[in-house]
């Protein structure tokens, strides 16, 4: 009995450690040079795709699922919505972007409602809005100019 009891009490918390261990989030990381490149590239193989909400595939993307489709192309993994996406990176300035970086836009009065990859050379892709296809557009472009909110740097699992 006090050889089980023993057994118990070092195995309860060596199951309940593997329990949390689980539930906890995946460590994140700055996403790489390398890793951003090959995203860009993997969303400007997009472009011509319809737009679809909530779309995530080559049958059709939404901002954000082109984002994540783009990512995970690329071997990382990155949340679906925008708004994730824009918690889960950290802000960068206009001089230090690189490709794959993560271009948010306000949208409709609305805060980071709109999300595309930067590709260099002031340029990035995205899914725009109903009607219309994935396509590359310019940030010194006015509209964009004027909605631009932020870049940012995603964190990759």
């Amino acid at each position: 009995m006090i050889v089980a009891c023993r057994l118990r009490l070092a195995v309860v918390p060596a199951l309940l450690a593997v329990a949390l261990g689980a539930c906890s989030s995946a460590p994140t990381r700055p996403q790489t040079a390398e890793v951003g490149t090959r995203a860009a590239e993997h969303a400007l193989r997009m472009v011509g795709v319809p737009y679809r909400y909530g779309g995530s595939s080559p049958r059709g993307f939404d901002c954000s699922g082109l984002v994540q489709y783009s990512y995970a192309r690329a071997g990382a993994r990155i949340p679906r919505s925008t708004k994730a996406q824009r918690a889960r990176s950290h802000p960068v300035s206009r001089r230090q972007l690189r490709r794959g970086d993560l271009l948010f836009f306000n949208q409709e009065g609305k805060r980071a409602s709109h999300v595309g990859i930067y590709l260099g050379n002031n340029r990035f892709v995205h899914a725009p809005s109903s009607g219309k296809s994935v396509y590359v557009a310019d940030i010194t472009d006015p509209y964009w100019r004027r909605h631009f909110h932020e870049a940012r740097r995603p964190l990759i699992e």
